[in-house]
Order: structure tokens, then C-alpha cells, then sequence
């Protein structure tokens, strides 16, 4: 069945864009219906009208996030896990971010290195759009895409510039209750002689939060060190791009940040730095054609995650320093063709990334290096026919290989192909299909389990590529003022693989798992614009199982139970008064208990958390603007859906109680 599927996605791919070059001639019988094509790539209308969710440039203003729990508090569709700094993972649909094509700015981020921790430090104070897309992500998505893409775009110099302004800045300052601190940041931008430039700093201080039952949670306090640069040439018909970014966490966390283990088996609190730093050089057209549109880039990225020796008073046990290195130089080069078809996007895609850990200090093997490669070929097609029908299709093909710490190399190579099409009925009914086949290669994620590993750990000589397949079917409804929509979606994934195989002499190896882990179910979203006044909802029910049966809410390095969620929001503006305000209400329901051998997993209640906020500008200084925000205003305790869940073993980290934050924004 699912070779059939593989055959016909790849049979529609290559009709579709075999037609579309055939079009390219306009006497073609296909250019006498074939009109131009408005879909856009990307853009809030596909991303949304199939599942996926938008937080765009209004919607950061509105929310003014300060970690990426309140970043997504509106999308139903995607959880983060709760705890300080690095332990905020992202899971869409209840899959680990690992399972997704992450980018910020188009540089690949890599995957998460620990399930105990997230890997990639977005700092939402430079970011001016998020887009989540679900399920079958487009062959230009990149490497990897097993449940979709995540991508992050951050503001530039032109995006802050108004109108016939050539140098400005924006300053910012914050304080908050219950921990939040003080975080601040400066930015300065401008533009000359076709130079264009942008530097922004950010850092926030802070403590521990309390919980709503008034607890301290330890390890949650705001220690961010952030900073984004960019600067821009354009000359003729070209612009060349220099990028950089450095983030830092560095204060004392929880040994495991997404788990409460009470000594004697963890200390509690340690000292634990992550670093996440990349500089990327592009280059694209001022001036593309029909037949050249290209973006070509190159990239480095390293994530380095270290945490010192800690002891136990000799009570559990002797950790050495826990020292995580991961770098990663890759590349894109593409070009989108302009059809009377519509718009094919082909190119070359690369990734090396180079690992480094380091082991247990009483182990009898402390350094282990491994590499991995990837170079992949694609092709998307994006059409809209005059007839009411649109169809995105597209195919790559990836060489990957994984030399282990022994210097065994694995080597392979598949097809990834994927199709949605869609049907619009009149100006309000739309209907559409999707699905695709993604072939993953040797999935490292969580490579820190190494960590733990002795010299005898090795690698199955005959480990195998990962593998995705994902559905979807839906409909969207709109009018004038109002929009919903409804996606129903079933993820599967095979051929994972695991740091805990045992083989038949009782020693741990590196193979696949024989699970199936898959997630099921459907989600919906409606909104409402009245002009001064949006409303809007989402609602989402994922069914997370491995080989039928619901995953444990464990460590959740691949997949984790979220069950039912949905969000309500209101804005409304007072223009009048150069006055904002807003709420949004976060729900979630209940899970059951899970009984796994000898551990329990404990029962979730439902909560529900609202937040407010109101946002003003003085009259005369539109420059300036003074907010109050208000999170988790009735005190809710709650631990946020895809956290680790309170067991016989371990306790979750819980969600922070009311938090007052008051800030000031001012641009010159």
C-alpha cells in the first residue's frame, strides 16, 4: 500500500512539473487554461489553509513574547514544554521538534541534542514572522522534514526603517513579578549608498518563578544573552547578505531542566551554558526574471552545551563534566522558475555536521567524535488553474551518511515526494487533500545518551534510514470578515532510532527502534475581524501513540501526548485613545494515568490560563509606548502539555503563577 502511495505521489510530482515546462511555451494546448499562478510559497494563506499555523509580525507585537511558551500561546497546534531557558522544546501536533525542518533565517538549526533540553535559542525579541507547517512539508522545506517545517525569520534593517527614514534605533525595557526580572534591548539600523545594516542587542536577569500554588521552581530564572547583527549590499541587480547571531543561556539549572529528580539521585540545582551561534552569507536578486530568481546561501552553526562535574554526596553517583559540541556547515542554492503555470522551485541542498561528547568522568571511555553528511536534490511546483484547483507537488532526492565513533560508516540514499491539492468551490468553500513520503536518513537526534555509554557501545551494523509518511484532508470557509477551517492529519514514523538497544551478550548498541510512533486527530481555527475588534480560536486533538497504544510521557525524544488543546483570543483598539487591549485564554484537557513496568506516570487535570495585556501611546508620541501585561491572571497551576509528566520517579515542572510584567518601547 505504501509503495503504491510512494508511486502515485511521485507519478502526480512529475506530471505536474513536466507540465508546467511544457506550459512555458505559450501556444501550449495547457496555457489555454492554465492562469497565473497567486499562490504564494510560504505566505500566511497556504501555511494556514492546510493545518499549519502563522505568528506573524502584528501578532509578536500583540503578545510581546518573552520565551517561546508565550510566543506560540495562541496556536493550539503547537505545545512547548515548560521549565527555564533551554528546556522549552517544541512539539507540533505532539512531535518533537527533531521531526521538523527547523530554520531561523534559513540557516538549518540542528536537532535536539538531549531530550532533557530544546536545541535551538530563538530569542523571540528579533523575530518578525513564524511559520509552522504541518504535516506535508514542500521538498524545498529542507532535509529532514519527517512532520513538517518550523521557520523563523528575523527583522531586518528594511523591515524597521520607515518611510523616508535612512538611520534609526529602538530601545526597550522591562520589568516583571514572580521572577520575570529585567530584560532590555537596543537596536540600531540604517541604510546608505546601498548599504543597508542592523544590530540588535538583548538580555534579560531574573529568579526562580513561583508555580500557582506559590512554590518556587527551581532552575526557571531569565538568564539570556542575545545578539543579532546584519549587513546588507546592493549593487545593480544583486544583494549580498551577511548574517550573525549568539545566543547564551548560563545560569544554574536543574541536571535534568525538564524534570524534578530530588537528591540523592540529582542535586538540584548546577551551573549549565548553552550557546547557540551561526553566520550565514547570501545572495539574491534585486531584479529576478522569469527564468532567474535565485537565493543562494552558505552557513555555519554551533551549538555547544556544557554543564560542570556535580556530585551527590557520593550518595547516587559521580558525573563528569558534560560537554555537548555540535557544528554545522551547509548551503542552499536555488532558483524559482515563473511559469504560465504557475512557479517551480528546483535545487541543491547540503549539510555536514561534525559531534563531539564528552562521557562520564568515571566511565572507561570519555571522548566520542561522529560525523554525519547530507546532500539532497529537489523540485516543488506550486500551480493554480482557473478551473478552482491548486496543487503544490514536489520530490527531493538525499545521499546520507553517518560515520560513528569507531570510524564504521552507513551509507544510503531515498526519495522524499509530497502533494496537496486543493479544490475551491466558490468565493467561501474550499476543500483540499495532502500527503507525502519523507525519507529521513540516520536520525542522530539525542546522541546524548553517548553520554552515559561504555566502550563497549557500538553501532547495529545493519541500522537503517528513518522514514515518514504523513495525510491530511481538510476544509476552509470564508467571507468578508471571517475565516475557519478544519485539518484532519495522521502522521507516522518508522525506523527511529534508539541508544538502548541491548543485544543478545547484554551489551547496549545504537540500533532502530521497532516501534511505530504515529499521531492522529484534527484541529480547528476560526477568526473574526471587526475592524477595532479580532476574535479568534483554535482547537486541536492529537492521538500519540506508539504501536497503538498512547506514548509515554516520558523524556519524549520523538513523540509526546498532548491530547485535547484549544485558545481563544480577543484584541481591540481604541484609536481614540491610542489604546490597545487583549486576552487570550490557554486550555488544555486532561490525560490519563500511565502505568509503564514499574514506573506511573501521574494523571493531568484540564486548566486554563488566561493572559492580558493593554498597550499605549502617549498623544503627540506615537514613538512611544508603555504596555502591561498580566499572564496567568486567576493563578492557574498547570504543567504545559509536552512536559515531562510527575511519575513514581520524578516530578514535572510546573507553569509560572501570575506574573505581572510592565515595559516601555521607545523608537528614534
Amino acid at each position: 500500500m505504501r509503495l503504491r502511495a510512494l508511486a502515485l505521489l511521485g507519478g502526480v510530482s512529475a506530471i505536474a512539473l513536466s507540465s508546467a515546462a511544457v506550459a512555458q511555451d505559450s501556444q501550449s494546448p495547457l496555457g489555454t487554461f492554465l492562469g497565473t499562478i497567486t499562490l504564494i510559497f510560504g505566505g500566511q494563506e497556504n501555511i494556514e489553509a492546510t493545518g499549519g499555523a502563522v505568528v506573524t509580525e502584528e501578532d509578536i507585537e500583540k503578545l510581546a513574547p518573552a520565551n517561546l511558551s508565550e510566543l506560540f500561546a495562541r496556536e493550539s497546534a503547537v505545545t512547548v514544554s515548560a521549565g527555564g531557558g533551554v528546556a522549552k522544546r517544541v512539539s507540533v501536533f505532539g512531535m518533537e521538534q527533531s521531526l521538523l525542518a527547523v530554520t531561523v533565517d534559513g540557516v538549518a538549526q540542528v536537532a535536539t541534542s538531549w531530550h532533557h533540553t530544546g536545541s535551538h535559542a530563538v530569542d523571540p525579541s528579533f523575530l518578525k514572522q513564524v511559520e509552522v507547517e504541518a504535516g506535508a512539508a514542500a521538498a524545498d522545506a529542507g532535509f529532514g522534514a519527517a512532520a513538517g517545517a518550523l521557520r523563523y525569520e528575523t527583522v531586518g534593517a528594511k523591515d524597521l526603517l520607515e518611510d523616508g527614514q535612512t538611520i534609526g534605533g529602538r530601545a526597550s525595557l522591562a520589568w516583571g513579578s514572580n521572577g520575570q526580572g529585567v530584560s532590555a534591548s537596543l537596536a540600531g539600523y540604517g541604510q546608505h549608498q546601498g548599504f543597508d545594516w542592523l544590530v540588535i542587542l538583548h538580555g534579560a536577569d531574573g529568579k526562580d518563578y513561583k508555580n500557582g500554588d506559590g512554590e518556587v521552581t527551581k532552575g526557571t530564572a531569565p538568564a539570556v544573552r542575545s545578539a543579532l547583527a546584519k549587513v546588507g549590499y546592493e549593487f545593480e541587480d544583486h544583494r549580498i547578505e551577511l548574517s550573525f547571531s549568539h545566543s547564551v543561556d548560563d545560569a544554574d539549572r536543574l541536571v535534568k531542566a525538564n524534570m524534578d529528580l530530588a537528591p540523592p539521585r540529582e542535586p538540584g540545582l548546577n551551573p549549565l551554558k548553552v550557546t547557540d551561534t551561526s553566520v550565514k552569507l547570501s545572495y539574491t536578486s534585486t531584479n529576478p526574471t522569469d527564468l532567474w530568481d535565485p537565493e543562494f546561501s552558505i552557513y555555519l552553526n554551533q551549538y555547544e552545551y556544557w554543564r560542570n562535574n556535580y556530585t551527590t554526596n557520593g550518595a547516587y553517583r559521580t558525573n563528569g563534566n558534560m560537554i555537548l559540541d555540535e557544528d554545522l556547515f551547509g548551503g542552499k542554492f536555488q532558483n524559482t522558475f515563473t511559469l504560465p503555470a504557475g512557479k517551480v522551485t528546483a535545487g541543491l541542498d547540503f549539510g555536514m555536521h561534525d559531534y563531539s561528547i564528552d562521557n562520564y568522568g568515571n566511565n572507561d571511555r570519555r571522548y566520542r567524535d561522529f560525523s554525519s553528511d547530507q546532500i539532497g536534490l529537489f523540485a516543488q511546483g506550486r500551480f493554480e488553474f482557473d478551473s478552482g484547483f491548486k496543487l503544490s507537488t514536489g520530490v527531493r532526492y538525499d545521499v546520507h551518511r553517518f560515520t560513528d565513533w569507531d570510524g564504521n560508516r552507513f551509507t544510503d540514499s531515498g526519495a522524499s515526494v509530497n502533494g496537496t491539492l486543493s479544490y475551491r468551490f466558490n468565493d467561501n468553500v474550499e476543500v483540499f487533500a495532502g500527503a507525502s513520503h519523507t525519507w529521513l536518513g540516520y536520525m542522530i537526534g539525542d546522541y546524548a545518551y553517548l553520554h552515559a555509554r561504555t566502550n563497549s557501545f557500538y553501532t547495529d551494523p545493519d541500522l537503517q534510514p528513518g522514514e515518514a509518511q504523513n495525510l491530511k484532508i481538510g476544509a476552509n470557509f470564508g467571507g468578508d470578515s471571517w475565516k475557519a477551517g478544519i485539518t484532519f492529519f495522521d502522521t507516522r514514523l518508522e525506523n527511529a532510532l534508539t541508544y538502548s538497544g541491548t543485544d543478545g551478550g547484554g551489551v547496549t548498541f545504537l540500533t532502530n527502534t521497532d516501534v511505530e510512533y504515529r499521531s492522529k486527530g484534527f484541529t480547528l481555527n476560526a477568526s473574526l475581524d471587526l475592524g477595532d475588534t479580532t476574535v479568534g480560536a483554535t482547537y486541536t486533538k492529537a492521538d500519540v501513540t506508539q504501536d497503538g497504544q498512547t506514548v509515554i510521557p516520558a523524556n519524549g525524544y520523538y513523540f509526546m501526548p498532548v491530547g485535547k488543546m484549544a485558545t481563544l483570543y480577543v484584541d481591540h483598539a481604541l484609536p481614540a485613545y491610542n489604546l490597545k487591549l487583549g486576552a487570550t485564554v490557554e486550555w488544555a484537557g486532561s490525560t490519563p494515568e500511565i502505568v509503564d513496568g514499574s514506573t506511573t506516570y501521574h494523571a493531568l487535570k484540564s486548566y486554563a490560563v488566561v493572559n492580558a495585556y493593554g498597550e499605549w501611546s502617549p498623544q503627540g508620541h506615537d514613538n512611544l509606548t508603555v504596555r502591561l501585561g498580566v499572564d496567568n491572571l486567576f493563578v492557574e497551576t498547570y504543567v504545559e502539555r509536552s512536559s515531562y509528566v510527575s511519575s513514581t520517579t520524578a516530578d514535572s515542572i510546573y507553569g509560572p503563577g501570575r506574573t505581572v510584567t510592565l515595559g516601555v518601547g521607545m523608537k528614534f
